[in-house]
């Protein structure tokens, strides 16, 4: 807390606050809980359409899919968790987010992970990567939630500040939908859930809403680790039952979490969003270490806790469904109209002290301030776009040069290769949901009882928003769409969760204005809306900020699931077709950044209305069954995608450019990440008949070769071995893990293997 914010809160109350009231005031007007310097940016979403039955803050963002159902979806990050405490950063992440769905009345039935680690040639990186993994598996297979896709990348920026950002899904019958709100006057707040310890304090205000002072901090984060909670997903398994059971009795008016701020913050936000105020009496909440204090107990971020609002006739009833499901039940809280937020002391046992130890308007606590930061374009920026690898490129990689090592050695990068060692260690078919789940374009839920699935994906890319932020967030909306629709799915709502640097830095807030932007535009333009997610500023270590990373999860409808989706892999003897132009766009590109080192340019084109295009196309020939194979065209060009298909597939294929891509040098055509692209594999009698479809949607299309074989083979650039090819692709994390190869940018010299203490499943 600032000198200017307690001088606030002084005036506001008219006297110097009380302890507890300053702890208050500090977690809920943290950065994390109160977006006080992003606040200004978020409007500027498109956050409305006919079928969101819910939008930004509330814990979930909810939209209707007909027959009566709904869906609940959410975005959240746990990064300084989990650089300090790995395992349990990550857990009381995914535990944390299951919570914000079911307190909606959904039933959670997937999750996915996008993660953010530092190169694997780095000791430190590949203890992370071995805790986060780790701490997702264990809650989520312990819970019953399974895992059904994400995303893993690595880069230098992130070695101080790792990024674990979770998404879950929940579905619910409308009539279940209930909102944080403490209404009526005398109704009961009652804590549901594990006892209250002393893990977890400061976890918003202290380490979410700060830095990392010293990079080697985090090499212990001793001060920092008891600001991380401890998970138990038995106990969270017991509160889902428990929570869900209450709300289909019409036993809760409310229920919210209690995530970052603990009690004061759920307590004082059901209030405040219902108009109402709430007498809270920390003599009722249970607790687990002796010789806590007020403070202590009232900003406690201990796991898997809810609060519901419940009528004093509906208490018996209550208390009696939380003991057949084995789950602590206590009353701490009465609804009153004084629109005031009281503590009290043992108050509703006739003992204690009358006089409240925090008494403050409820509404003030989530009514932080709103910063309007100085924002400032980086000094370096005009250099770093200058800096086009395309012309180093071209003359390192003339026409005519063997382009088959490039191939094998972009497979080789973790960033591109098989990513199954993580996803083979999560459970990823509980509930026999799961269509397509971990390594596809897009994950497919069935939704039971209806003819109907969810297509969900991830998506992000940092370089692209570095070189420009808002081309760079349209292009991640852009390529999870073109992911959704992959899977035959039209695009309905979108949640993201957007990491960047200090906020105090003007080129941060310059490059998170220009972020929002762009994904604003891309929303409108290809016209679903943003119905929540999650900021995560202060991703810094000595002044140095990550690079910006907005992170988008996109969900989707299929209409009629009466068939598989169709794969992202070749078939022998089908006919290959590039949907979409290629242009010489290598800036930010996994070929240029990724192998070469060379991270400047500008990113692709972010065409809008040609995404659009394609989209509708894509998702119209998937849902015919035009297409035998589909696959989105993104890290590492056309090729990767069409070796990535191979591999799927088991089969070769031969190419040659033709379209736009006969246009370009080789190298560029090959590994150019021009947005807007798509590869399908189809029948050859039907080639023609997707031509004529393309060109009347408005979208270019070549067919460039055919399946079939043992060879990877592109004329006049490469003739690489199948075999290869997927050897190198499949040992690409696993080997980088043992540290045997170089996993950083510029042939850092190999660790010897065994030396990470990490074991790949494999």
């Amino acid at each position: 807390m600032t000198d200017d914010e307690l001088s606030a809160i002084v005036r506001l109350l008219g006297r110097d606050p009380s302890d507890l009231e300053l702890a208050m005031y500090s977690v809920m007007w943290s950065e994390h809980c109160s977006y006080k310097s992003s606040r200004k940016y978020l409007g500027r979403f498109p956050t409305e359409a006919p079928w969101v039955l819910v939008g930004p803050g509330e814990g979930a963002g909810v939209i209707d899919v007909g027959e009566d159902l709904a869906v609940a979806l959410r975005i959240e990050s746990h990064n300084h968790p989990s650089a300090v405490e790995p395992h349990q950063g990550a857990a009381t992440g995914v535990g944390g987010i299951i919570r914000d769905i079911f307190s909606m009345g959904a039933r959670p039935i997937a999750l996915m992970d996008p993660l953010r680690f530092g190169p694997l040639d780095v000791a430190r990186n590949r203890y992370l990567v071995e805790g986060v993994v780790s701490g997702i598996s264990s809650y989520g297979n312990s819970v019953g939630v399974p895992t059904v896709g994400g995303e893993i990348v690595f880069d230098p920026c992130y070695s101080a500040n790792p990024l674990i950002n979770v998404f879950c899904l929940g579905v619910l019958p409308k009539s279940r939908l209930v909102l944080a709100r403490a209404e009526g006057e005398g109704n009961l707040a009652v804590l549901l859930g594990a006892s209250t310890g002393r893990d977890g304090i400061g976890g918003a205000s202290i380490l979410a809403s700060s830095g990392f002072d010293e990079p080697s901090m985090i090499g212990t984060g001793a001060d920092k680790r008891p600001s991380v909670q401890v998970g138990d997903p038995f106990e969270e398994k017991k509160l889902i039952e428990a929570c869900l059971a209450l709300l289909d009795a019409g036993l809760a008016v409310g229920v919210q979490d209690l995530g970052a701020g603990g009690l004061s913050c759920a307590a004082s936000e059901t209030a405040a969003k219902g108009g109402m105020g709430m007498d809270v009496d920390i003599a009722r909440v249970p607790r687990r270490e002796p010789g806590m204090d007020p403070v202590e107990v009232m900003i406690s971020e201990s796991q898997e806790r809810m609060l519901a609002i419940v009528t004093p006739e509906d208490l018996d009833e209550v208390l009696a469904l939380c003991q057949r499901w084995e789950i602590r039940a206590s009353v701490v809280g009465r609804v009153t109209k004084t629109g005031r937020f009281r503590v009290y002391d043992g108050l509703f046992d006739g003992g204690g002290s009358p006089v409240p130890l925090c008494d403050v308007p409820a509404e003030s606590l989530g009514d932080g301030p709103v910063y309007d930061r100085p924002v400032a374009r980086p000094a370096g920026q005009g250099a770093l776009v200058a800096a086009d690898p395309l012309p180093v490129l071209a003359e390192r990689f003339p026409p005519g040069a063997d382009l088959g090592p490039e191939l094998v050695g972009l497979l080789s990068l973790p960033n591109i290769g098989d990513s199954s060692w993580v996803w083979r260690q999560y459970d990823h078919q509980l509930f026999v949901n799961t269509v397509s789940g971990p390594g596809c374009d897009a994950a497919v839920l069935r939704l039971r009882g209806t003819e109907k699935a969810l297509a969900l994906t991830t998506d992000g890319k940092a370089r692209f928003c570095l070189l420009d932020p808002r081309t760079g967030g349209a292009l991640a909306v852009l390529e999870a769409a073109r992911n959704v629709a992959c899977t035959g799915a039209r695009s309905l709502a979108l949640v993201n969760c957007l990491n960047f640097g200090n906020p105090e830095h003007p080129e941060v807030m310059w490059q998170f204005a220009e972020v929002v932007d762009g994904m604003a535009e891309a929303c409108r333009a290809l016209g679903f809306p943003v119905i929540g997610g999650n900021v995560s500023f202060y991703n810094e270590s000595g002044g140095a900020d990550i690079q910006p990373t907005p992170v988008v999860a996109v969900v989707g409808l299929i209409d009629r699931l009466d068939r598989p989706v169709p794969p992202a892999a070749l078939a022998p003897g089908t006919r290959i077709v590039v949907l979409g132009d290629t242009a010489a766009e290598l800036g930010g590109s996994e070929w240029a950044a990724g192998r070469h080192g060379l991270l400047g340019g500008l990113p692709p084109v972010a065409d809008l209305a040609a995404g659009a295009r394609l989209h509708g196309l894509v998702a119209s020939l998937v849902g015919e069954r035009a297409v035998a194979g589909v696959h989105d065209c993104s890290d590492g060009g056309l090729a990767v995608a069409l070796a990535e298909m191979a591999i799927a597939g088991g089969t070769g294929f031969t190419v040659a450019a033709e379209g736009s891509l006969a246009a370009l040098a080789p190298a560029v055509a090959c590994f150019s990440e021009s947005a807007n692209r798509v590869v399908v594999a189809v029948d050859g009698a039907r080639a023609d008949e997707i031509l004529g479809r393309a060109a009347s949607a408005g979208v270019p299309a070549a067919v460039i070769g055919t399946a079939g074989g043992d060879r990877l083979v592109w004329a006049g650039a490469f003739d690489v071995a199948l075999a290869q090819a997927e050897r190198a692709w499949r040992d690409a994390l696993p080997s980088a893990l043992l540290g045997g190869c170089a996993a950083s940018v510029g042939g850092t010299p190999p660790i010897p293997p065994g030396t990470g203490g990490v074991t790949p499943v494999v």
